[in-house]
């Protein structure tokens, strides 16, 4: 199927732009600030937020060939994957990081995968490190294979599917996200993102006005993220563009971490508001964002827009030490 004849707006009905929504908190209030919701989530139930913009321009690109992706044992990225090769009628490979004995029984998230068709392939740390190396990813494919009807003329080949890196970020991601920025020109000074590969904070800079700016607050420790967003943007605009900046503050210990501090604040913020806050990423930018107004880093009469890039359906955080 060549890219063009996959009308995904026909074949999805994503519901776009995605609501801005106001919220009245005086967390925010007092300091003079405006906080808008940028509802992502809603764009569609299987493929939320940034889901959707990272992968629709790479279902485009793979026009119906198999895809091959990758990520953790509570990847959302795997998750709308399978949901997309669900809905749209093609195969889908999931390498996973971890040894698939410890993750037996499967965890709802990758129970999720599986139940929409997807094929798990569980890989130790080390050979997932390697998952660029097409030697590397041609034993994955053959590992996936294994089982299947046929001999070894129809063992898949690599040459065949469709790479989709970890996170789904990519240049063509980072392009589909620049419509997020877009949305939001004239409507924030401030626009708020949770960051787990940089991908959708790449391309929502590049989307946004001039005398706009855009704050990414990473999920994941370990300082890597700003190197890894410029290079996103060089792959996919020939170089930094957009004024965006990270805020490392806020990962809680590291992915699908969490602490006391952050946990009372998700579940005063859902109380007020009628609002569930989805924990891995959400709510450690919101978190993050009231933090920076206590301590006057917007001034009065600024408008932040937070976008909510996902909704709370994934597993509850461990505890940080």
């Amino acid at each position: 199927m060549p890219p063009e004849a996959l009308d995904l707006t026909a074949a999805l009905r994503p519901r776009l732009p995605s609501p801005l929504q106001p919220v009245e908190d005086e967390r925010f209030s007092r300091h003079g600030i405006r906080l808008l919701l940028k509802r992502d989530d809603l764009i569609h139930p299987d493929l939320p937020g940034n889901k959707w913009r990272k992968l629709a321009p790479n279902l485009r690109a793979a026009g119906g060939r198999p895809l091959l992706t990758f990520g953790g044992a509570y990847s959302n990225h795997l998750r709308a994957t399978a949901a997309a090769g669900r809905l749209l009628g093609f195969p889908t490979v999931g390498v996973v990081r971890g040894d698939e004995l410890a993750s037996r029984p499967l965890n709802p998230s990758l129970a999720q995968c599986a139940a929409d068709g997807m094929r798990l392939v569980f890989v130790d740390r080390t050979t997932y490190r390697s998952k660029n190396d097409p030697h590397v990813l041609a034993r994955i494919l053959g590992a996936a294979a294994e089982g299947q009807a046929g001999g070894p003329e129809h063992s898949p080949r690599l040459a065949d599917h469709y790479l989709v890196p970890e996170g789904g970020s990519n240049a063509l991601a980072a392009r589909g996200c620049t419509a997020l920025g877009h949305e939001l020109r004239q409507l924030a000074d401030v626009v708020a993102v949770a960051c787990g590969t940089g991908g959708t904070l790449a391309g929502l800079a590049a989307g946004l006005a001039p005398q706009q700016r855009a704050i990414g607050f990473p999920v994941l420790r370990g300082g890597f993220l700003a190197g890894e967003t410029a290079r996103i943007q060089q792959e996919a605009f020939g170089g930094r563009t957009g004024d965006w900046t990270l805020d490392e503050r806020f990962h809680c210990g590291g992915y699908a971490r969490s602490t006391p501090g952050l946990d009372a604040f998700a579940e005063e913020f859902e109380a007020r508001h009628g609002l569930p806050v989805e924990r891995l990423y959400v709510a450690k930018m919101l978190y993050g964002l009231a933090t920076l107004a206590a301590e006057g880093a917007f001034p009065p009469g600024t408008t932040i827009a937070a976008v909510v890039t996902g909704r709370p359906d994934a597993p509850e955080p461990s505890k940080a030490p």
